[in-house]
């Protein structure tokens, strides 16, 4: 299985597509209960979807953002590490 490990704040982006399906910039910022800049929300979903884990379709004049990997093969990933770190 290949690694994949999410920082802090791209995991709760990614966690907030996974419950919604899809979204937008303004509802995943929205989601994630801080105040943060339109822009830092739109920086982590062009990192995450750089790095192949989110894909975007047009909408309007905004994108939508669709995760391209299950939250399953992220979670057995993350649980695979605890495990090698714990043995």
């Amino acid at each position: 299985m290949d690694e994949i490990y999410f920082p802090p704040r791209e995991l709760e982006v990614m966690s907030s597509l996974w419950r919604r399906g899809s979204a937008t910039v303004t509802e995943v910022r929205d989601d994630l209960g801080e105040l943060l800049a339109y822009t830092s929300v739109l920086s982590a979903l062009q990192t995450l979807e750089e790095k192949g884990f989110v894909r975007h379709e047009s909408e309007g004049r905004a994108y939508r953002y669709y995760p391209a990997v299950g939250a399953e093969k992220a979670g057995g990933s993350a649980l695979a590490r605890i495990r090698d770190a714990i043995y």
